[in-house]
């Protein structure tokens, strides 16, 4: 370090001893004490007084003076001449401040920058750097960042710079704090970065003269990530295919939307081995932005990590357009027939005698994606290998019949596993010979499409037939379940319940009783049910049913009812809807975690415009009363979510569960006119949505209802009744019954011989009590035949299934509906009910 340059650092921070400072207080001293010995005696007194007081004024003098910092005592710190040495050599420009404005120390780069020659020149850095905005705003918040004691970097560019020469300068100016200063001190450091920003101007230009060589070059050029996404495109291929680059790298582009048919499928298929770098040369279609199909040659290049992982591919793309247009017949028929090969959708592929690929199309890489990559590109794949033992020794007899010659070869269908499940395949093999070598063409259809709706119809028509017998086992069964609670009845009515056997018939009627509860889920199943819909305030309903729900959830967990306001009457089976919310309630039970959880209850009404907002496709726009039932237990993954509704398919374990729970619901729901659906979130919880339609009453349901719901006590009559029944005990409970309470009973077994009798009896008949389901003429056909004949009576249809499934083939006309099974006093109120009044 040059004497000039020592001598322009400023430093305050400490300041050296002065010998002669020293030598002038040590004769002082030596002076006083002279005059003390050679002074007479009689003025040493005083002398000694006088020195003491000069004494005692220094000492006050030098205390107030170092009390108000006039005077500083400055440590010496080890190794300060090294530290001096190092900022003192550096090029950047170090300043110590104290406080906001209190310059400590200045190295001599930092005075060369404010042009300083003393201490009276420096500036602080905040009056050092001036000028625009931009400016100002970073010395602004580099001097807050002082403030807070925070460290700072700031790039900005001044003009002119503050050492001349250039006409723009680049400073980088950071500061830090000092925290073994004492007080608030800051370091700042201010360094010329204009030779360092020039050299990566000059870098950032030559980069953009290589891109726009690159954009404006005669062939097209593009970049994919592993995952298709497309990054970079160069300007010629924008062009071709009608993209806007601002669009490109921002998700505008992939390689799925500017490869034509399944050319994406091929262009994945490419593999390598580990660190390997491969070129592929493919023709195929591009598809431009409007549509239309470009030919073109890539060049592809995708370099393979150590893990056999495939990177960023690089790919060069030649316009083959031109040479369809071309005079040279040969070089067309070249392009025209790799688009043609590339672009069929029909996957094809040439084998060698041993079943290896030697070549494909995009539809076959597409067709067996995982096990093109699976082979080696150089020794070829065997389509054999991904094959089941089975279906791989049909393709293999095929293949050998074609290089045979032995004439049609059977189509094979196969199926393999490409991991994103099971899929099947039609092959159709050929002979073919390429340089000498025999080998088989494969042409493949993908039949995963058919053979899933082929399972699927198949199952349908199994689930179909399986509803009909529910439905015929539950109808026979309701009758036996009539003839059983009917007995009961009369056994009952001639037993005291002081009898022994008193308690024992009521069990079997109440066994018999639960007995119907089974056939009413068997009949939901079937959707063929007897529902009893009556007028419902949803709200009103839950409420009622509030404690039996509790008993449902357990203790340990928690049920919450919200109810809308105003909610709209709904026209439903009470008993069957408290059924679906109660099995609901069960399963959400049965999914919740043993600490318990949170069920709940949720019913508002949605209106036909907010039918959209549930993005559901099936359910029709309307008005509906919504039922939420939504609890926070394991939720159901999506594999299983879309089978919960099917008969029989349960996750609980054996013996825990029928797999007719949900699909009663369903079942119930459907033939009540509503949708249900389910959604739910693994580990977070399910939720079950009900719609049933709205419903308005009329003025005269309600009471029509109240009048329904009063007990009758008077269960004699009169009148002379037609009982058409084909079931013997079904027939016999009811005539007897009926008889028993005064009324005038005919019997009849099927719809002809009920015609026979009306005939007898000249059409007198007050009221006809039939079944619906009946051998050589049912009851719809016979109440046909009767308004066809002039008889007026009334008639009640008695069935085990729903009123709705056979009204409608029905003329117009007034009938009742008495459902199976049915206690003698249900029979006796419906009679009795519709029954014209007596004169």
């Amino acid at each position: 370090m040059t004497d000039r340059t020592a001598s322009s650092a400023f430093d305050r921070s400490e300041r050296p001893g002065s010998a002669g400072l020293v030598l002038a207080l040590a004769l002082a001293i030596l002076a006083v004490l002279g005059a003390y010995f050679l002074a007479p005696a009689t003025l040493t007194p005083r002398f000694v007084l006088l020195a003491l007081a000069l004494f005692a004024v220094a000492g006050v003098f030098f205390l107030f003076a170092y009390a108000v910092g006039l005077i500083q005592v400055s440590p010496r710190v080890a190794g300060n001449d090294i530290t001096r040495l190092i900022a003192e050599s550096t090029t950047e420009g170090l300043l110590v401040t104290r406080g906001d404005r209190q310059i400590v120390y200045a190295n001599a780069a930092y005075m060369d920058l404010c042009g300083a020659r003393d201490a009276s020149g420096l500036q602080v850095v905040e009056r050092l750097f001036s000028g625009p905005p931009e400016v100002s705003e970073a010395i602004y918040r580099l001097a807050q960042a002082a403030r807070a004691g925070t460290p700072h970097v700031e790039e900005l560019r001044l003009s002119p710079p503050l050492t001349g020469g250039a006409a723009v300068g680049w400073y980088r100016i950071k500061v830090r704090p000092l925290p073994q200063s004492g007080s608030r001190a800051s370091l700042w450091r201010v360094a010329d970065v204009t030779g360092e920003r020039q050299r990566q101007e000059g870098v950032f230009q030559e980069l953009q003269h290589a891109i726009d060589f690159l954009d404006h070059a005669p062939a097209g050029f593009f970049s994919a990530a592993p995952d298709g996404a497309v990054p970079y495109m160069n300007r010629t291929l924008a062009t071709w295919l009608g993209y806007d680059l601002t669009q490109v790298g921002s998700g505008g582009a992939t390689i799925a939307s500017i490869v034509a048919n399944n050319g994406a499928a091929l262009l994945a298929a490419v593999s390598g081995a580990p660190g390997e770098v491969l070129t592929e040369q493919i023709d195929l279609d591009l598809r431009c932005r409007d549509g239309r199909p470009l030919p073109a040659r890539l060049l592809h290049q995708v370099a393979f990590g150590q893990d056999g992982a495939a990177g960023p591919s690089r790919t060069l793309v030649l316009n083959r357009a031109a040479g369809e247009k071309s005079e040279e017949g040969l070089r067309a028929a070249e392009v025209r027939f790799a688009r043609f090969f590339n672009s069929t959708p029909m996957a094809i592929a040439t084998l060698d005698a041993n079943g290896r690929v030697l070549d494909s199309n995009a539809a076959f890489a597409k067709l067996l994606p995982r096990a093109l990559k699976a082979g080696a590109a150089k020794e070829g794949w065997s389509l054999l290998a991904g094959l089941g033992e089975r279906d791989a020794e049909a393709l293999r007899k095929a293949i050998e019949d074609a290089i045979d010659g032995k004439g049609d070869v059977k189509p094979v269908n196969v199926s393999f596993d490409e991991g994103a499940g099971p899929r099947s395949a039609r092959f159709f093999v050929s002979p073919a010979e390429d340089g000498g070598q025999k080998g088989a063409t494969i042409y493949a259809l993908d039949t995963t499409e058919q053979r899933k709706l082929q399972e699927e119809f198949a199952q349908s028509q199994k689930m179909n037939a399986v509803g009909q017998l529910a439905g015929g086992i539950a109808h026979d069964f309701n009758n036996m379940l009539t003839a059983i609670i009917g007995y009961s009845d009369f056994l009952l009515s001639s037993h005291r319940p002081t009898d022994p056997s008193f308690k024992d018939i009521r069990q079997i009627k109440a066994t018999a009783e639960r007995a119907a509860g089974l056939t009413r889920q068997l009949l939901a199943f079937s959707r063929r049910q007897t529902l009893r819909p009556q007028v419902l305030q949803l709200g009103d309903a839950l409420s009622e049913l509030q404690l039996l729900l509790l008993r449902v959830v357990g203790e340990k967990n928690e049920l919450e009812l919200r109810h809308g306001r105003d909610l709209w009457y709904v026209k439903a089976d009470l008993t069957q809807f408290e059924q679906v919310i109660i099995n609901l309630l069960a399963n959400a039970r049965d999914a919740m975690p043993e600490s318990g959880g949170l069920m709940q209850i949720r019913t508002r009404n949605v209106s036909k415009e907010e039918c959209a907002s549930f993005n559901e496709p099936h359910l029709v726009a309307a008005d509906y009363v919504l039922v939420e039932v939504e609890d926070n237990g394991a939720g159901i993954p999506p594999e299983v979510i879309e089978k919960i509704f099917e008969p029989f398919f349960t996750t609980k374990e054996v013996g825990k569960g029928t797999g007719l729970g949900l699909s009663t619901v369903f079942g119930i729901v459907k033939q009540s006119g509503g949708f249900i659906f389910a959604s739910s979130d693994v580990g977070k919880g399910t939720t079950f949505r009900i719609f049933l339609p709205r419903y308005i009453p009329d003025e005269k349901e309600t009471p029509k209802k109240e009048i329904e719901a009063k007990p009758q006590g008077d269960y004699t009559g009169q009148g002379v009744i037609l009982l058409v029944e084909d079931e013997d005990a079904v027939r016999s409970i009811g005539a007897r019954s009926l008889k028993t309470r005064g009324f005038t009973v005919l019997e009849a077994t099927t719809g002809l011989e009920a015609l026979e009798v009306v005939e007898e009896v000249g059409g007198k008949i007050d009221l006809i009590v039939s079944d619906v389901v009946m051998p050589e003429m049912d009851g719809p056909a016979m109440y046909a035949e009767l308004r066809k004949r002039g008889v007026t009576a009334k008639v009640i249809f008695v069935s085990g299934y729903a009123e709705e499934a056979f009204a409608k083939n029905l003329p117009e006309g007034e009938f009742g509906f008495l459902p199976k099974p049915f206690s003698i006093k249900q029979l006796v109120e419906t009679v009795k009910a519709h029954l014209p009044a007596q004169g």
